[in-house]
């Protein structure tokens, strides 16, 4: 497991602000894996860890208090995905938005996250947490608080149709 991307084993009691600066890295990275966004993606890791300061005497008694903040941040983005998917119909029925990609992204970078982005939300928030985080099962199944087999089993699913949507797509290039 990559340094400062476990999620968040906090050695007795330690303060937020050791907390914060172990895990803010790889929280935002998950966001913006299930966002698609980086503003949008420091905006979500900023409210999970804010409501995670506020209750942080009760946060930090956890064995693991940063599953807790990558649970928030997951549940989050499919708030703010339907949010943004309100905005985005209005702006048709308006006539309005040019939406462009990350430039700084390479194209099969931004394809791969767009087809994360379409699975089922759990299958996209597993597939997040186990790839980019590189985290093993159980600790996926401890942050989304789920048994370790549903996490396979989407993780299996994700994984189909993630190589089903991109197959289709190299087939129509």
């Amino acid at each position: 497991m990559r340094e400062g991307s476990d999620p968040g084993v906090v050695p007795e009691r330690a303060s937020f602000e050791d907390f914060y600066r172990k895990d803010y890295q790889a929280v935002v990275g998950l966001a913006y894996a299930l966002s698609g966004s980086r503003w949008l993606a420091e905006d979500l890791a900023q409210e999970a860890f804010l409501a995670a300061h506020r209750n942080w005497p009760r946060v930090s008694a956890y064995d693991q208090p940063g599953a807790w903040v990558r649970r928030v941040v997951a549940n989050l983005s499919v708030s703010a995905f339907r949010r943004r998917m309100v905005e985005a119909k209005a702006l048709v029925r308006l006539g309005v938005g040019d939406r462009r990609g990350l430039p700084e992204l390479l194209p099969e970078d931004v394809e791969f996250w767009d087809a994360v982005r379409s699975l089922p939300r759990r299958q996209s928030q597993v597939v997040a947490l186990h790839y980019l985080e590189d985290l093993p099962v159980a600790d996926v199944a401890t942050i989304l608080d789920m048994a370790p087999g549903t996490v396979k089993k989407h993780l299996f699913d994700g994984r189909r149709g993630l190589a089903r949507r991109l197959r289709t797509e190299e087939d129509e290039t």
